[in-house]
């Protein structure tokens, strides 16, 4: 973005702030300091004798018994404004941070302040996770432990401003600007990114562009019964520089009971150039998930079958293959 687009953009938003600041007053609230979080842990075990590999799409990485992170979130809501601090500890926190790790912060997931400039518009300010995709990086937020490629392939977080609006009840729109993708504690290179998410009956098309790229994403899902449920995420990111990625995941999801869903993650993803060194490399996966609910704490048994156009794993004999198959059992308790 040049230096013009980004002054008309700030200009525009501190406008509408004081604008709306000045004609509404917010419903008064009682201020409420929060302390939440969770903690994860799992087993992994690859059916190939190589046990160090893992999908590139996947938080749970390592072999054996392993240890995920622990999220701590401190937050403040006061009657027009407030925080969050949301730090992460553990190697799922530091894959989630790794913008972060060059720095002085490698264990800051979300760090902002908003103020509810009116019952309508919310400014915020600072490092925030992506509006981008249906996966997030809390482990007890997802339906599957394990995540797609196209959540891994990111964006995880922007630093910046950013003003949400809710037009009405079924129409919501949110507009920012931030530094580089991943880019969490600073900027020196004073280049930007501009985002915006448009929402219709909570379906979601998401948009990211600056520097050469662009990305455009819908995150959304439909209600089949009271109990059947399907997600739908599907992004196509662009370089700028002859590479970029594509996919479609589908999250179909049934509750069985209060205490048990079972669900599956159907993703086709293809990766042009961007990540893996052939290109157009194609990958497919197929995610079956448990979820056992007792208290705040949730067993998650998960197969996972993931398929490539190329050999990216080692099977038998430790050969070149292009299919991964692995078991993962996690355990979050939230708080």
């Amino acid at each position: 973005m040049n230096y013009l687009n980004k002054q008309l953009l700030l200009t525009a938003l501190l406008m509408s702030t004081l604008n709306s600041f000045g004609q509404e007053d917010s419903e008064e609230t009682t201020p409420a300091f929060n302390l939440s979080g969770t903690v994860d842990t799992y087993f992994r075990y690859n059916f190939s004798e190589d046990q160090q590999q893992a999908p590139a799409s996947s938080f749970a990485n390592s072999p054996g018994f392993a240890i995920g992170m622990a999220n701590l979130i401190v937050s403040y809501e006061g009657e027009k404004s407030g925080f969050v601090a949301d730090l992460v500890f553990g190697p799922r926190g530091n894959d989630a941070v790794f913008g972060s790790t060059i720095g002085s912060s490698p264990i800051v997931n979300q760090l902002y302040a908003y103020l509810n400039v009116s019952e309508s518009m919310t400014l915020t300010l600072g490092n925030f996770n992506t509006f981008l995709g249906y996966e997030v990086i809390s482990p007890a937020a997802n339906f599957n432990y394990s995540t797609s490629y196209l959540f891994s392939y990111g964006p995880f977080s922007h630093s910046g401003i950013k003003a949400d609006f809710t037009i009405n009840e079924d129409w919501s729109l949110m507009l920012g600007l931030f530094n580089p993708t991943d880019m969490t504690e600073y900027n020196p290179m004073d280049q930007y990114m501009f985002g915006a998410q448009l929402g219709i009956l909570g379906q979601y098309i998401n948009l990211l562009t600056g520097m050469g790229q662009f990305q455009i994403d819908y995150t959304g899902g439909i209600d089949l019964s009271e109990r059947f449920f399907l997600g739908i995420n599907a992004s196509t990111y662009d370089s700028g520089q002859d590479s970029g990625f594509s996919g479609i995941a589908l999250y179909p999801q049934f509750q069985t009971s209060d205490a048990f869903a079972l669900g599956l993650r159907f993703e086709a993803f293809a990766d042009d150039d961007y990540v893996f060194s052939d290109p157009n490399t194609d990958n497919t996966s197929v995610t079956l998930t448990g979820n056992f609910t007792s208290g705040n704490l949730i067993l998650k048994p998960e197969l996972r079958i993931d398929s490539a156009s190329e050999s990216l794993f080692l099977g038998s004999s430790l050969l070149p293959s292009k299919r991964l198959a692995s078991f993962v059992v996690a355990a979050i308790y939230s708080f």
